[in-house]
């Protein structure tokens, strides 16, 4: 009897859960087709490297950079985005880039932007830090120090963040 209930459970849970990730990827999904135009190729947060020859680039703005971004992360922002401070900071065209903002969408016409001056090797992260965040990801605090808090935009955009501390 106990076996049944546990397997009843387990069922109820089953069907439950996998609905409720799947509306959330499908939401994210569904966010970046209708607003991307796959003009900058993806990388997926699982196949993310993090070795020192990699320039990542946070594309959001400075208030969301400083609650949390990924390692070593250079802030860029997206409406105070400067062309001619880019290309002091990233003189070298061949320098491998990846481009990302909360979802994927800002990092991408960021990324539109940097292709056009030049750059070769720039991808945008697909999700942004929000399925970089899902996925177990770590983030870092404006000071550098590990943090579970996560800029979630705004209440309409923060429902794909599903793990870490939600700021606005």
């Amino acid at each position: 009897m106990k076996s049944i209930k546990n397997r009843l459970i387990f069922s109820f849970l089953f069907f439950i859960a996998i609905p409720m990730v799947v509306c959330a990827q499908s939401g994210l999904d569904r966010a970046l087709r209708t607003w991307n135009k796959e003009s900058v190729p993806y990388i997926y947060p699982e196949n993310l490297p993090m070795p020192d020859s990699i320039l990542y680039l946070d594309t959001r703005e400075k208030e969301e950079f400083d609650v949390s971004h990924l390692k070593d992360a250079l802030w860029v922002g997206y409406k105070d985005f400067d062309v001619a401070q880019a290309l002091r900071e990233i003189p070298d065209k061949s320098q491998a880039i990846i481009v990302y903002c909360s979802i994927g969408v800002r990092s991408e016409n960021i990324g539109e932007k940097l292709k056009s001056l030049g750059y070769e090797k720039v991808l945008n992260l697909y999700g942004g830090i929000f399925q970089w965040k899902n996925q177990g990801g770590e983030v870092y605090n404006g000071n550098g120090m590990p943090t579970d808090s996560v800029h979630a935009f705004n209440k309409h955009w923060g429902k794909l963040l599903r793990k870490g501390v939600k700021v606005y």
